[in-house]
C-alpha cells in the first residue's frame, strides 16, 4: 500500500467509523486508492451479524449494483473507439426488434433518452426480473415519458438495453465481453455477476424504529445485470478506480475516458453539484469534482469515485439498504487525504530543447486586448492568460505543418494557430482561432490604421 500518514489514517478511521454508527449500518468498508493501488482501507462492525466481531474488509464482496453502468459504458465506448458503433447510432439500428425510434446511444449513456425508468412489469415489487428476451420485448412496451435531452432522467431500463447492445455488438454475453475487455486486463478477479462464494458481506435493513436488523434475499435480475448485477471488493475496485484515474489503452484510451468525463446533462439543475457524462456520475463538492457511481440492492449500498487530477479514489461499501449517501462517504474520504496528506508535488526537470521554428513565437503576445503567455514545455507550444486561474490548464498546439498547429487541448480546443513572419524569418502576428495576435496591445483593426 502507498503510505498515507498515521494521523491522517486515524482520522479516516474516524470517519468510517462515524458513518456505521449514525447510520446504523451492520458493516462498512472504506478506503482509499492512489498512485495507482490501494493505498488505505478499515472495515467496520460486521460483515455478518453471525459472526461476532468479524468487520469486513477490503477482499469482502459486495453488490456494486449501478457501479455495474460505469463497466457498460466503458465497453460500449471501447465498441466505439473499434468503429463497431457510433454514439449517435439509434437503437432500431443495433437491436432491429425496438420500436422506439430515435433513441441514440449517447442520450442512452447520459439518462437523456426521457426513457421510464424501470422495466415493465413492477420487477421491484414483483422481484421477477427479465431474460434478454423479455427485456427487448419490455422496451417496446415500455413509456418514453420525456423529450430527449430536455432533463435528465435515470434509467435502469435504458442501461440493461445497453448491455443488450454490448452483447449483440461484441458477439458474446455482455458478462463474457466486460470480463474479456475490462476485468481480466485490469486483473480484477472478484468482480462477478452476484456473489462468487469467497468472503462476503450480508446484506441487511435496518428499520428505522428498532434495531433489529432483518436480513435481505439476494436475487438475480437477469438481464439488467448490466444496469446492476455485479459484486465486487475494495481491492478490485481501487483497481477499477485507478483505471479511472489513468486509463491503459488495453482498455480504453485516455482520450476517450476524458470524453466520458464531460458533462452531457445537468441532474441538479437547482445547484449544479451532480451531473452525468458518458456514464459517469460527475459529482462536484467545493471547488472539486469527482467522478464515479453509487450502487444500491437490497441489502448493499455503494459508492465509488475519483478525483482525478490528483489521482485519488474513495471506496464506501454498506452492507444495508438503509445507509445512509454513500457518494458523500466515498468523497469525504478523499477530501480528507487531499486535505491532510497529499501526495508530493513531484520536482522539477528541464525539458528537451526548444524546436528553433518557436524561438521566436515564445513571450507575450495580445489578442482581443488580453496578453497571453506562449512557451514551450518539452518541446511542445502552449499558451496562457496570465489572469487565468490556477487550476486551469494551458492551450496545448501540436504541428500541423510550416507555421501551421492544431490546438488540442485547453482553451480553443481544435482551432488552427498560424504564424505569420517577415522576410527575416522573425513572427510578427499570429492567427489563433482567427484572431489575431500582436506584440503590442492594439484596439480591433488599429493595425489597419
Amino acid at each position: 500500500m502507498t503510505d498515507i500518514a498515521a494521523q491522517t489514517q486515524t482520522a479516516l478511521t474516524r470517519i468510517v467509523a462515524e458513518r456505521q454508527t449514525k447510520a446504523r449500518v451492520p458493516g462498512v468498508v472504506g478506503a482509499v486508492a492512489r498512485a495507482g493501488s490501494l493505498a488505505w482501507s478499515t472495515g467496520v462492525g460486521s460483515a455478518d451479524l453471525e459472526v461476532a466481531g468479524a468487520p469486513p474488509t477490503a477482499d469482502s464482496q459486495f453488490l456494486i449494483a449501478s457501479q455495474s453502468k460505469t463497466l457498460t459504458a466503458v465497453a460500449i465506448m471501447a465498441l466505439r473507439d473499434e468503429g463497431k458503433l457510433n454514439l449517435d447510432d439509434t437503437v432500431e439500428q443495433l437491436i432491429k426488434e425496438s420500436k422506439h425510434a430515435g433513441i441514440t446511444v449517447r442520450q442512452m449513456l447520459s439518462h437523456a433518452s426521457g426513457m421510464q425508468r424501470e422495466p415493465v412489469g413492477d420487477v421491484w415489487d414483483l422481484m421477477k426480473f427479465p431474460d434478454r428476451e423479455e427485456l427487448v420485448a419490455g422496451w417496446n412496451d415500455a413509456e418514453r415519458i420525456g423529450k430527449p435531452h430536455h432533463r435528465f432522467h435515470y434509467s435502469n431500463l435504458v442501461f440493461s438495453m445497453l448491455g443488450e447492445i454490448v452483447a449483440r455488438v461484441d458477439g458474446r454475453p455482455w458478462y463474457d465481453a466486460i470480463k474479456a475487455r475490462i476485468l481480466d486486463p485490469l486483473e480484477m478477479r472478484r468482480t462477478t455477476v452476484g456473489m462468487d462464494g469467497g468472503p462476503a458481506a450480508t446484506g441487511y435493513y435496518v428499520p428505522p424504529f428498532s434495531d433489529v436488523p432483518v436480513k435481505e434475499e439476494y436475487f438475480d435480475i437477469g438481464s439488467m445485470d448490466a444496469c446492476g448485477g455485479l459484486a465486487s471488493t475494495a481491492e478490485d475496485l481501487a483497481k477499477w478506480a485507478m483505471f479511472v484515474a489513468d486509463p491503459v489503452d488495453e482498455v480504453l484510451s485516455k482520450d476517450t475516458l476524458d470524453e466520458m468525463c464531460q458533462v452531457q446533462i445537468m441532474a441538479d439543475v437547482d445547484r449544479w453539484q451532480l451531473a452525468f457524462g458518458l456514464g459517469f456520475m460527475l459529482l462536484r463538492r467545493g471547488d472539486r469534482v469527482f467522478v464515479g457511481h453509487d450502487g444500491g440492492m437490497p441489502g448493499h449500498i455503494t459508492s465509488t469515485f475519483v478525483h482525478r487530477p490528483s489521482g485519488t479514489a474513495g471506496i464506501a461499501l454498506q452492507n444495508s439498504t438503509s445507509a445512509g449517501a454513500p457518494g458523500l462517504l466515498a468523497t469525504d474520504l478523499i477530501i480528507k487525504v487531499l486535505e491532510e496528506d497529499p501526495l508530493p508535488y513531484q520536482p522539477w526537470v528541464p525539458g528537451t530543447p526548444v524546436p528553433p521554428e518557436l524561438e521566436g513565437v515564445l513571450g507575450t503576445w495580445f489578442t482581443e486586448g488580453s496578453p497571453f503567455v506562449f512557451s514551450v514545455k518539452n518541446g511542445t507550444l502552449q499558451a496562457k492568460s496570465p489572469a487565468a486561474a490556477e487550476h486551469l490548464a494551458p492551450a496545448v498546439f501540436e504541428r500541423v505543418s510550416a507555421d501551421v498547429y492544431r490546438t488540442v487541448s485547453g482553451r480553443e480546443t481544435g482551432e488552427l494557430l498560424r504564424i505569420t513572419r517577415d522576410p527575416n524569418g522573425t513572427p510578427t502576428k499570429l492567427h489563433w482561432a482567427t484572431y489575431l495576435c500582436t506584440r503590442d496591445p492594439l484596439a480591433f483593426g488599429e493595425h489597419l490604421r
